[in-house]
């Protein structure tokens, strides 16, 4: 099948299934294996070549640890080594050996071959499914969350731990696939990404302004850190997820984030898709108990050491299921262990495809036991009446975004800052981006137009939004963009001139401040107080014609008439300046001087 008509297939497979699945309740990862199932070779057998399609998705997972990566900090990361290094080597171990155990009780092995097989598939079955885990947690809103947290920290340490596993098999079965792990290697992996950080690569590309650009320049340092890693005989995954902690402090994070999260999604269910190909179903028609019976065993047994790691850690009641069940299938590692097993004769065919059949529907029946945890009390350590997921750290803390860093953005974000308030910025200029992160700010590129990065700012959980672009058309677009998709966003708006005040207003911005304005009155108080005027007048003076300028250019917004000409805009401020001065002379009248508050 040529490549066109297999991307047809899949695509096709994909939009028929996983609707279908989400209409039932089911969410999308059983509607991908679904789709897998159909177009493999145990199904209709459009789709054969399983193996390359594997190979080509397993990007999907390698984007997904990068855009984690992201959002992990260094400081961050080491303050999660109780989970990576303490939860992860306890899992990986008691899951592993209690797993080992139940395969004796089962096959009694006579020979050291035969316990060295055992010993690998126990402790390859103890590994989870990144892909699998990280879809569950992020369709329920939980990745911020303590079980959320605590997951992550386990799946990485089990990235890591399959590379020894890799090894062992290699040295026992015979020369395998890939090269021994080099420390000097990795190292050297790690410190290419960070000169490349260091020399300001992102800044180089991000003046173009060519989006489609600055994609691919994502998408070089994701593929790139990860062949670096595996040149290094470590994971392609944990090459992607160590390149986004190092990118993690820089400015481009969410833009990176944006740009590469539709590639992420596509390759992340071409996975799923690919290891429902995987499912034999003739093994599962010949050899069902042996599946049923394995795929229970494996269900079990991880998740009694889960759930009672889950106490130990000290997570919320209504997380204790939940988190056993997330982490409880068996990983596409997994696939990737057996085939080397295999390959060094450890393991027959027969036997590697029924632990492949074991594997792929233990990920498939994850999201099915979810729903029964949905139904177990949240004393009972189950979800049906527990509390709502905490909101994201964003969300408490960033309650303001600035599009727009230049110096009314950098003024209002300092007076912002001097009051303990978080601030989320966005700007294009890469220039001043590094300038200023160089003063302290935090400064993010992004294009505040596009909706998919006011989402990566937080502005669904912001509750202001300053728009201080450099043009008015930026500035109409990031209103209007605001106002149709997050309309419990406060907007503060700087305009340019009476049309850009009157165009804003005509979108629901109430709060608006024209360049210039204030230091004009400010300037205007001075004259008239050299002119002899005492302070009070000159700032009531100011004063009113503030409101009066307010007054005037509201009523312009509420006639919805276009200043589409010379004559007409003269016309029109005619008849402000005619208010204005009516105005003044009846507020004088009434006023008398009366100076009661001053």
């Amino acid at each position: 099948m040529n490549a066109m008509l297999t991307i047809t297939v899949l695509l096709l497979a994909a939009v028929v299934c996983v609707p279908l699945a989400h209409r039932i309740g089911l969410g999308a990862l059983p509607g991908y294996l679904l789709a897998g199932v159909l177009v493999g070779p145990s199904g209709f057998a459009a789709i054969t070549d399983v193996t390359s399609i594997l190979h080509l998705s397993e990007w999907g997972v390698v984007l997904m640890l990068f855009i984690i990566g992201l959002e992990l900090e260094p400081r961050r990361l080491w303050g999660m080594r109780r989970e990576v290094f303490g939860a992860g080597s306890v899992q990986l171990a008691v899951s592993g050996l209690l797993l080992v155990g139940l395969l004796w009780l089962v096959m009694r092995p006579a020979g050291t071959h035969a316990w060295v097989a055992i010993g690998v598939v126990g402790m390859a079955l103890a590994l989870s499914s990144t892909a699998v885990a990280m879809q569950l947690l992020q369709e329920r809103e939980l990745l911020h969350a303590p079980a959320g947290h605590s997951a992550l920290g386990i799946l990485l340490f089990q990235d890591v731990a399959a590379i020894p596993l890799l090894v062992f098999v290699s040295l026992m079965g015979g020369p395998g696939e890939g090269n021994p792990p080099s420390f000097w290697a990795a190292l050297g992996a790690v410190a290419v990404v960070w000169v490349a950080v260091r020399l300001r690569v992102f800044s180089w590309v991000a003046r173009t302004r060519l989006r489609e650009l600055f994609t691919a320049c994502a998408l070089l340092a994701v593929v790139g850190s990860a062949e670096l890693m595996q040149s290094a005989g470590l994971s392609i995954g944990l090459g992607g997820f160590l390149a986004g902690v190092i990118l993690s402090e820089s400015s481009f994070r969410k833009a990176l984030e944006t740009d590469l999260e539709p590639f992420k999604g596509l390759l992340l269910g071409l996975f799923f898709i690919a290891v429902g190909m995987s499912i034999d179903l003739n093994v599962l028609r010949v050899m069902w108990l042996q599946v049923a019976v394995g795929v229970l065993a494996l269900l079990a047994a991880k998740m009694a050491v889960l759930y009672c790691l889950a106490r130990v850690l000290g997570l919320p009641r209504q997380h204790w299921l939940l988190f056993a069940v997330v982490l409880a299938q068996g990983g596409e590692f997994g696939f990737v262990v057996f085939g080397a097993a295999l390959d060094g004769e450890l393991l027959s065919a027969e036997q590697n495809g029924l632990l492949s059949v074991i594997v792929a529907i233990s990920m498939g029946v994850a999201p099915l036991l979810l729903k029964l945890v949905d139904m177990i009390p949240a004393r009972a350590g189950g979800q049906a009446d527990a509390l709502p997921p905490p909101a994201p750290d964003h969300a408490a803390d960033v309650p303001v975004i600035v599009a727009g860093f230049g110096r009314a953005g950098q003024l209002i974000t300092r007076l912002l800052y001097a009051r303990d308030w978080r601030v989320t910025v966005l700007d294009l200029n890469p220039d001043r981006i590094n300038l200023l992160n160089q003063f302290g700010y935090r400064v993010h590129y992004g294009d505040a137009t596009r909706l998919d990065m006011l989402r990566a700012a937080g502005a669904q959980s912001a509750r202001v939004l300053v728009v201080t672009v450099d043009t008015e058309a930026a500035s109409l677009a990031v209103v209007e963009l605001a106002r149709t998709h997050f309309p419990h966003l406060q907007i503060v708006a700087r305009a340019r001139g009476l049309g850009h005040d009157v165009a804003l207003r005509r979108l629901g911005v109430t709060v608006i401040e024209r360049d210039a304005s204030e230091t004009a009155l400010r300037m205007g108080r001075r004259v008239l107080q050299t002119l002899g005027v005492d302070a009070w007048e000159a700032r009531r003076a100011a004063d009113q014609l503030r409101a009066a300028t307010v007054a005037a250019t509201s009523a312009l917004a509420l006639d919805g008439e276009e200043l589409d000409s010379v004559e007409h805009w003269l016309e029109r401020r005619g008849e402000v300046v005619t208010h204005l001065t009516e105005s003044f002379q009846a507020e004088r009248r009434v006023q008398q001087g009366s100076r009661e508050g001053w």
